[in-house]
């Protein structure tokens, strides 16, 4: 079976990217199970809580991440060096999932057929 990357790798709010990422992995979800979801550099940034999306008008789609847990979407892996970077911890992310480091990112996606990035 095919196994799909998504790769959120950009800041939220700056573009549309991190919320038509979203909608597309939770569309696709409909269709396979075999599902990688991956948080590197700025993109761990999607998963930070309390961001204020109407102080630059956007459409608050962060909490819409809760939604994988119901979607089953559960190989989630969060960048180590990406959270330290940017100061994060457990406590602020709006979902739990692997956080590891660069070489098992690597590993990770390595396994996958198709990676979008967003």
């Amino acid at each position: 079976m095919t196994t799909v990357a998504f790769v959120f790798n950009s800041l939220p709010h700056t573009s549309a990217k991190g919320r038509e990422g979203l909608d597309a992995l939770l569309a696709t979800s409909a269709f396979t199970e075999d599902i990688k979801v991956f948080f590197v550099g700025p993109g761990v940034n999607q998963l930070r809580q309390h961001q204020h999306s109407a102080d630059v008008l956007c459409r608050d789609y962060i909490s819409a991440f809760k939604l994988m847990e119901l979607y089953d979407i559960e190989d989630v892996f969060i960048c180590e060096q990406s959270v330290q970077y940017y100061q994060l911890d457990s406590e602020q992310l709006v979902i739990s999932g692997h956080v590891v480091d660069a070489a098992d990112i690597a590993k990770q996606l390595s396994l996958c057929h198709k990676v979008l990035t967003f």
